[in-house]
């Protein structure tokens, strides 16, 4: 029962859209008129309908937190706006103080008047790249990382189950089984996530 759901919560992956950097305007926008922009492009990442994906109020905490370099009178660059996603992307993971690290460099010397736009171009090009590789290689593979046909078995025994004696019931072990995919879930991203804070202190923190 459980794997028919979960067949259609993985394809929901497939169907995913990019904020492509030729779809980024050129010309700087005001700040609604950047929160419209992520909201329209990003708005289907979002867990609830009532989240927003951007703020006028995460927008100014990024600049206060620099994440960001200041606005010039009052408008966001091309450069604002790749910065201001990645952060979306990153956030979900990683505490803002990491992600000031980690742009810390780049956005530094933009607010030097240092020219970084090509080099944030490659990188914002290089995330969309990996994302699309990612999600594609997720979906594939899902069923064979997770083990959701093999997720419970003992080793060296192919018909019994670890919970099998415990859980008779269909429903019950349908649970116990979406419990341990949820684990095994976060224990791989809580091992990646790690290993992004260290590289972080390493390199990143002064």
């Amino acid at each position: 029962m459980y794997k028919d759901e979960l067949e259609k919560l993985i394809q929901e992956f497939g169907n995913f859209t990019q904020l492509k950097l030729e779809n980024i305007p050129d010309i700087d926008l005001y700040m609604d008129q950047v929160t419209t922009l992520i909201e329209e492009k990003l708005g289907h990442l979002k867990r609830t309908e009532g989240e927003s994906t951007l703020t006028k109020t995460m927008i100014n905490n990024y600049t206060k937190s620099g994440i960001l370099m200041p606005p010039k009178k009052k408008k966001y660059s091309k450069q604002h706006i790749i910065l201001i996603v990645l952060t979306y992307y990153l956030k979900q993971i990683l505490s803002i103080g990491d992600i000031q690290k980690l742009f810390s460099p780049i956005v530094t010397s933009i607010i030097k008047g240092e020219d970084r736009r090509e080099e944030l171009n490659s990188v914002y090009k290089s995330f969309l790249e990996i994302e699309k590789s990612e999600i594609e290689s997720f979906i594939k593979n899902f069923e064979h990382k997770i083990g959701l046909e093999n997720i419970l078995k003992i080793e060296g025994n192919d018909e019994k189950t670890v919970f099998e004696d415990k859980f008779q019931l269909e429903g019950e072990k349908d649970i116990v089984d979406l419990i341990l995919v949820v684990i095994m879930l976060i224990v791989k991203a809580n091992m990646e996530k790690r290993m992004a804070e260290k590289i972080i202190d390493k390199f990143f923190t002064k």
